[in-house]
């Protein structure tokens, strides 16, 4: 199937336009409306579809945290902290910006950033972003 000019297109979960690139303002919209998770595995679906996202937040690693932890065997127990996490989710993705693309003819800036419990990386060029990056640190790396 082809689409010959068009402004814009709707590509794997992706708005692209000439100049930048957004989230599909429908998987923006079933992140808004996710219900809160009830057991590990509605909390994995809704950490799946954010975390495909990962990349318009700035520091998603050290946000989503306290949910994946969630994740580990015998841990699911949700409480105040998780719910505060899960809303907090949900507004950073639903108030992400388009991220700008890249222009290969201009030189590229990197902002890093590291915590006891994280890095991130903010990829940008012209101080508009491109990509945000985040990790974070195993118990191991912390120390």
């Amino acid at each position: 199937k082809c689409s010959f000019g068009m402004q814009e297109v709707d590509y794997l979960g992706h708005t692209i336009s000439g100049n930048d690139v957004a989230m599909d303002k429908s998987k923006v919209g079933a992140i808004s409306n996710w219900p809160e998770p009830k057991n590990v595995k509605t909390l994995r679906g809704f950490l799946g579809l954010t975390w495909y996202y990962r990349k318009f937040i700035q520091g998603y690693a050290v946000i989503d945290r306290p949910l994946t932890d969630l994740l580990k065997k015998d841990s699911f127990i949700w409480n105040d902290i998780a719910w505060n996490v899960f809303i907090k989710l949900k507004t950073v993705v639903t108030q992400a910006p388009a991220l700008d693309l890249p222009d290969f003819s201009k030189s590229f800036i990197l902002e890093t950033d590291a915590s006891r419990i994280g890095i991130g990386v903010v990829h940008s060029q012209d101080q508009h972003p491109i990509a945000y990056f985040s990790k974070k640190l195993s118990p191991r790396s912390q120390k």
